[in-house]
């Protein structure tokens, strides 16, 4: 299989500070907003980052619209492809028809229908290939051999990791005092970035991860210390599904410098996370978007801090998935 040249330097937070000018014109900065009924629960000061407002509903829209800023005029003739649970998929077909580029999608057959319905209306080239993540991205790696398109990958790319960092300096411009960021890990493009500015803006400010009970390829991985293979299973935070690569170039080794706690958080946890979101900030959000709020009412992430921000990192969940899992707690 054909993989992306890896960039020979290590991501800094320059090349953040980079993305942010690139991803300027068509990212608008999101909200941070409180959390009354978390903070008292927690005696802490708790915000919500509100990640799903981008036009994508979700937060893979920075990285995906400066992966593709950073292409070559030759590369944006030939066009992309990339390979998604979902939200990525959606993010890249976006972010080529704002730049007038040709975009192909290769999911897998478990990716939910609203998903793909939305990949579909963009009127790129999508393709249902296999059952699982693994599978989606070996088909677009034969896509590129054959027909040249450049692969944006998910998360494990040099550009994609600078723009969701950029996550991270909308945090402390807003919120200087944070001293704990929690969001979904699954390959590890979300933390990557926004764990690298953290880190080197104060060592002390914690990162948690937070992942599914079944199916966590980075939690795995980084109880192997080394990249390993994980069978996925169906849960309410899809969007966190997928292998990290065996051959992973970036995202392992950030997160395993830069991460302080990887989580397991269980499914009814995270069915009440996105309960308490909609009942509380009326938002409707999907599984891995509501993994960390679900884990702070279940009390499974250490109270010394002050000043949390949880990431709300998406809200592309179908009606009938999301009145069936929250039901049993409103």
């Amino acid at each position: 299989m054909k993989t992306k040249k890896k960039i020979n330097q290590s991501l800094t937070t320059q090349d953040i500070w980079k993305a942010r000018k690139a991803i300027q014109p068509y990212i608008k900065k999101t909200p941070l907003v409180y959390s009354p009924v978390l903070s008292k629960q927690y005696n802490a000061n708790i915000y919500l980052k509100y990640e799903h407002l981008h036009e994508s509903g979700a937060f893979k829209m920075r990285g995906a619209m400066n992966a593709i800023a950073s292409l070559t005029d030759e590369e944006k003739r030939y066009g992309v492809a990339t390979f998604s649970t979902g939200n990525h998929g959606f993010a890249v077909a976006l972010a080529a028809k704002k730049l007038g580029i040709n975009a192909t999608v290769c999911v897998s057959k478990r990716v939910p229908e609203v998903k793909i319905e939305a990949i579909k209306n963009l009127g790129v080239n999508l393709e249902i290939y296999g059952e699982g993540q693994d599978d989606a991205e070996k088909r677009c790696y034969e896509l590129e051999e054959q027909q040249g398109l450049t692969v944006i990958p998910p998360f494990d790319d040099f550009n994609v990791i600078a723009g969701q960092g950029t996550i991270a300096l909308e945090i402390l411009e807003d919120l200087p005092q944070v001293d704990c960021v929690v969001g979904g890990l699954s390959g590890g493009g979300l933390l990557s970035g926004i764990s690298l500015v953290m880190k080197a803006t104060n060592p002390a400010i914690n990162v948690v991860g937070l992942s599914m009970e079944n199916g966590a390829a980075m939690y795995e991985s980084l109880k192997a210390s080394h990249p390993v293979l994980v069978s996925e299973s169906p849960t309410l935070a899809d969007s966190l599904l997928g292998g990290i690569g065996l051959e992973n170039q970036y995202t392992f080794d950030i997160i395993r410098k830069n991460i302080d706690q990887a989580i397991l958080i269980p499914e009814e946890t995270i069915a009440k996370g996105m309960a308490y979101l909609y009942k509380q900030h009326r938002i409707v959000i999907e599984g891995a978007g509501a993994i960390a709020a679900g884990a702070l009412l279940d009390e499974m992430i250490p109270t010394k801090f002050s000043t949390l921000v949880i990431i709300i990192s998406g809200c592309n969940v179908d009606y009938h998935s999301h009145a069936n899992a929250i039901q049993p707690y409103l």
